[in-house]
Order: C-alpha cells, then sequence, then structure tokens
C-alpha cells in the first residue's frame, strides 16, 4: 500500500503489508512454507549476507508470510519497523538483548503478568541481567530504581490481570530524562486501543497470542520500535552503536538509523536465539488481526456490562475494571486508553481462595484457561495458577491475591457471560 497512513485504522488493520501474491495473484498473504531461498547469484547471496541488500535468506531470519504480519503490526502501533518472534516471553528477551549486558538491569513495574514477574525475577539473572520491581504509580520510586547500570524501563499499557492502566507519558518522561528507552507491553490493550509511541515509548512488545490472533490458535510475539531513540547519544547501548565485529564492523545505529532496532532484532536476535515465529502462524495472526477492531469493540462494550454487573452483586467485594466510573484509573483509562479500558480485569469473591475455586469449577461458558484475548471468555484464579509462584507480597503488589480471580470477557452474548456468573456465584455461596 502506498501512502498508508492516510488510512484509518480498519483499513490498515486489513490491508497493512499484503499485496496479491506476485506469482499466483492470490489475495490472501500466502503461508509460505519453505526454510530457504534461492539466491540470483553469488553476488546476491554476499549483498544479503553482509546487510548491504534487504531480502530473503532462511525462514530463521526473515519468511515472506511473517514479513507481511511484521510489517501490518508496526503500522498500526505507528511504528518503523516489527520483528516477529515465537511467543510474548521471546518477544520480551527480543526486547531486552540488545540493550542489557552482565551487570546491567532493567526498571519494571510491580504489576505484570506471572510469568513476566518469574522471568525478570529469576531467568534473566542467567544471563547476568537483573530486574528492580518498582510501583510505577510512584514515579519518585522509579527515578529512585534508575541508577548507572539501567537500560530500559518496562511496564504494561494495560496490566494483567487487573487491568490497572500506567500512566504512560509520565513513565516516558522519566525514562527521557536518564536517557533510557521505555518497553510498554501493550498485549492486554492492542494498538486499537492504545499506542504508545503516542505517549513517548520506545518499543512496544506484544504476545501476539492474545487479541491480535483472537482465537486461541498460535502463540506468537513481537517487538516494535518506534525509530524515535538516539541509541548513539551515549555508549549504553554499544550493541546498536559501537561496530558489530559478526558485521565487520557495521554500526547498526549509524548505517540503518530509525531502523536500527528492527534490523538488529532480526540480524543478531533471530539468528543467534533462533525465537522464530513460523508462517502458518503468522498467517492465522494476520486472518485474526483484520477483525481486530470490530473484536476490540465488542470486547470492551461486554467488559463494561458485566463488571458494572459484579460491581453491584452482594456476593462481590470489588471489581478492578478501569472502565468503571469508580474505579481510581478511570480518568487515566480515558486518556491513555480512549476507545475503552480493554476486556480484562479482576474481581475479589466474598469467602475467598476457596470461593473462588469453587466459582471456577462452576461456570459452564467461560473456559478456565491460561490464557486471554480470546473470543471466548475466560477466567482463571491467578494465585493458584499463573502468578504461583510469587510470594504472597509479589501476588498482592500484581493484584493477584488469592481472593480475587481474572475474567477474559469475550465477545458472546453478553446476558448469558452474566446469567453464567450468577448461577456460578449461587454455587458458591449455597
Amino acid at each position: 500500500m502506498t501512502d498508508a497512513p492516510s488510512y484509518g485504522f480498519d483499513t490498515l488493520q486489513i490491508h497493512a503489508g499484503a499485496r496479491p501474491d506476485p506469482a499466483t495473484g492470490a489475495r490472501q498473504t500466502p503461508i509460505y512454507q519453505t526454510t530457504a531461498y534461492v539466491f540470483r547469484d553469488a553476488e546476491h547471496a554476499a549483498a544479503l549476507f553482509n546487510l548491504q541488500e534487504v531480502g530473503y535468506i532462511y525462514s530463521r531470519l526473515t519468511n515472506p508470510t511473517v514479513a507481511v504480519l511484521q510489517e501490518r503490526i508496526a503500522t498500526l502501533e505507528g511504528g518503523v519497523g516489527a520483528v516477529c518472534c515465537s511467543s510474548g516471553h521471546a518477544a520480551q528477551i527480543m526486547a531486552l538483548f540488545p540493550l542489557m549486558g552482565p551487570g546491567r538491569n532493567v526498571v519494571v513495574s510491580t504489576r505484570l503478568y506471572g510469568g513476566t514477574v518469574t522471568q525478570f525475577s529469576h531467568t534473566i539473572k542467567r544471563f547476568g541481567w537483573s530486574a528492580k520491581f518498582v510501583d510505577f504509580d510512584d514515579l519518585d520510586a522509579v527515578r529512585a530504581a534508575i541508577d548507572d547500570d539501567t537500560r530500559a524501563v518496562f511496564c504494561e499499557s494495560i496490566a494483567n490481570p487487573g487491568g490497572y492502566v500506567t500512566d504512560l507519558r509520565a513513565v516516558a518522561d522519566v525514562a527521557d530524562a536518564a536517557g533510557l528507552p521505555l518497553i510498554v507491553d501493550n498485549t492486554s490493550a492492542t494498538p486499537y486501543l492504545c499506542r504508545p509511541f503516542e505517549h513517548g515509548a520506545t518499543l512496544v512488545v506484544h504476545s501476539t497470542t492474545k487479541y491480535l490472533t483472537g482465537n486461541g490458535t498460535v502463540t506468537g510475539g513481537a517487538v516494535v520500535d518506534s525509530g524515535q531513540f538516539d541509541w548513539s547519544a551515549s555508549d549504553k547501548f554499544p550493541s546498536l552503536s559501537a561496530p558489530e565485529p559478526a558485521y565487520h564492523g557495521l554500526k547498526f545505529h549509524e548505517t540503518f538509523g530509525p531502523l536500527a532496532f528492527t534490523f538488529h532484532g532480526i540480524a543478531i536476535g533471530l539468528r543467534d536465539l533462533g525465537m522464530t515465529l513460523n508462517p502458518q502462524a503468522a498467517h492465522y495472526t494476520l486472518m485474526g488481526i483484520e477483525t481486530l477492531s470490530l473484536r476490540m469493540e465488542r470486547h470492551v462494550e461486554n467488559a463494561v456490562k458485566v463488571a458494572t454487573w459484579l460491581e453491584n452483586d452482594p456476593r462481590v467485594d470489588f471489581v478492578t475494571y478501569a472502565g468503571l466510573p469508580s474505579s481510581p484509573y478511570h480518568d487515566r483509562a480515558r486518556q491513555v486508553c480512549p476507545k475503552g479500558a480493554g476486556a480484562l480485569f479482576t474481581f475479589a469473591v466474598k469467602g475467598g481462595y476457596d470461593a473462588c475455586v469453587k466459582l471456577v469449577d462452576s461456570l459452564e461458558i467461560f473456559s478456565h484457561v491460561a490464557n486471554l484475548g480470546d473470543t471466548r471468555s475466560l477466567i482463571i484464579h491467578s494465585a493458584s495458577t499463573t502468578h504461583r509462584q510469587l510470594t504472597p507480597e509479589q501476588q498482592a503488589a500484581a493484584g493477584a491475591a488469592p481472593n480475587v480471580v481474572r475474567l477474559s470477557i469475550g465477545i458472546e452474548d453478553v446476558a448469558d457471560l452474566i446469567a453464567d456468573l450468577d448461577q456460578a456465584l449461587a454455587a458458591t455461596t449455597a
């Protein structure tokens, strides 16, 4: 497509990055199920391997189906480029990989998905990295946590599980003042509800497994670059600003400018980490994105109605949905996510842990799964599953206390969802 920025979101979610197949005229992006690509000649091959020409070498690095998905996600987010990979967790490592090094740290929000807390608390230590967990509502604490070894700031736009909304502009200002990139996980919001780059973010990561695909069929991840960060402004990011030995001293930022991070993610990240997204998964995600705006509108509409009903039910202690006027994050949500506060939130069941478990077991329409962002409505008791490895203090900070369950509201008939919750709550309190 030409002049893509002039098109509306609904058009871009269908057309961005896609063109009729030049060989067959196929209108839908084909699944290019191949490992390797024939070079025109020896000179062409050498140019590709030397990063002097853009093209396809090997599907661990680049694939035409995946390339369409990368362009589409980057366009919807308002970024200059994207790298897709095998999962959301892979995307987080891919985002940090060019920035970090032994002894370096990342300052992260306490309100994160439990698997991310575990990844940042334990797994990244094997790389010699560390994470500092801070309440991002306390901007002074965020500033205080940043030191000479900090290389990034990380948060979620709409946090999983509680639906907490981060003040992205305020956090971005803190990161900018320290000369650091802000990485925002935009999985729960999607670019339809929130565009973190417009609030000062440097990089956006996604678990494309969730709302972008929307049908619970494949896993995937993406790292999107705003193209706005000056990687050469200091000596903090040598992977991007200093000579790269593997490419005869090439300097990524000097050579590729705004696309430096994206090219590094492919030429170094995918080459050496191998967290490749397969073309069939990319195809499923492309088909899902075609209806993203339609689905997100229904997700939000249903979430507001379900959360309102729950808030008024005497069997419920509280609801954390930022789309409710009673939420302390309601005004912030309207600024950060003007089209709605998403469809992910928690509610506390009177009766505590045991009541939550009984509620989960009593539901019929809601599926008890470790996922979110599906067309189907989902439920999970985070304290006993996704956040089980955390300490009680970490669970509470993340919004996953033992007395709450997490809902991911789908696009079914909302009256049926409310009726299902009503009968399950009745069974829980019987």
